[in-house]
């Protein structure tokens, strides 16, 4: 007797697709738009389909530097997307130090990277939207270093994205962070602008180095208090450069306490053990504490801030206090 077969139905024929554009992907590029929707298609055939004109916006061809506009009608020829086992992400949400309609500020636990890649499944971004399936936008604005805790922000809506980013990239941004270095620390208040190169090191991670033709780094650091042979410093960003605090700290001799990529492997070892009174750091003490920024909706000034995390405050306790320094205002100088 003959078993019948169980066939497998031919998959739905693709079709093409009308899209309308809403507030939040008005400004974006069409290649980028694009790229985005067709997850798992190659970008040179999201580039063909764009060249060969395919792709229309309200029944215009169009180039792939073409920025959408709220309502515009976007056709989108049938693509075959390669199935891909999707992973689960557990949604998570985080301390919120500020939310409204255009925009979430958390306050990021060390440890936890911001978004996924190189080695690392999954970010805050990608929690939090599987926490908030509702969401229409979230976005980055910017990043911390994985160990890094303190101050993040994300964008709600892609008008505060822009907006926020204009702020950032004109200096408008006060952005402040606790640092703990390891040495004799002298200045009230110092200046160091050495100019950072990023590249790619043999284990394919990235790194960044003071270089002469680097991008023009600037940070201003003021003492806080001294704790015996540390010192606890606010660190005052000028620029955004990738790794900044850490690389104009290491350059100039000081240490952070647990830098695993630029700081003292012999010092960070001893750091793991509790020495007398002195209790275990297992964390980098780098901290965003602070930032002020125009709300991109009232453009009304906001500050906020994120103490020290607990295990940050108590290692601190654990060390010989000196006399406390008088934190400088900030200024020019």
């Amino acid at each position: 007797m003959a078993v019948a077969q169980e066939v497998t139905p031919p998959p739905a024929p693709l079709q093409v697709q009308l899209l309308t554009i809403g507030e939040e992907d008005a400004g974006q590029r069409i290649d980028n738009f694009l790229l985005r929707i067709c997850k798992g298609v190659p970008k040179s055939h999201i580039y063909r389909v764009l060249r060969s004109g395919e792709v229309r916006v309200n029944k215009g061809r169009i180039d792939q530097t073409y920025r959408l506009l709220e309502g515009d009608v976007i056709r989108v020829p049938p693509i075959r997307i390669a199935e891909k086992q999707e992973q689960v992400v557990p949604g998570a949400e985080f301390k919120i130090l500020l939310e409204d309609n255009h925009m979430l500020v958390i306050d990021k636990p060390a440890g936890v990277a911001v978004h996924g890649g190189s080695g690392v499944s999954y970010g805050v971004i990608e929690q939090l939207r599987a926490a908030r399936p509702q969401a229409k936008f979230l976005e980055l604005v910017h990043r911390l270093d994985r160990d890094t805790s303190g101050i993040l922000l994300l964008a709600k809506k892609r008008s505060a994205l822009t907006n926020l980013h204009e702020q950032m990239r004109d200096g408008e941004t006060d952005k402040r962070y606790l640092v703990l270095v390891h040495g004799d620390w002298q200045n009230e208040r110092q200046h160091i602008k050495l100019p950072l190169h990023k590249y790619t090191a043999a284990d394919g991670e990235r790194r960044v180095r003071v270089q002469a033709d680097g991008q023009a780094s600037h940070t201003i650091f003021n003492l806080i208090r001294r704790y015996g042979e540390y010192a606890l410093l606010e660190a005052e960003l000028k620029t955004g450069r990738t790794h900044q605090i850490r690389v104009h700290l290491s350059s100039s001799g000081f240490a952070i306490a647990g830098d695993d990529k630029y700081g003292d492997f012999a010092l960070n070892r001893t750091l793991q053990k509790a020495d007398g009174q002195r209790i275990a750091l297992k964390r980098m003490f780098l901290h965003a504490y602070q930032i002020t920024f125009a709300h991109p909706e009232t453009g009304k000034p906001v500050t906020l801030k994120a103490p020290l995390p607990p295990e940050c405050e108590k290692f601190l306790k654990s060390l010989p206090k000196d006399v406390a320094s008088a934190t400088p205002e900030a200024g020019d100088d």
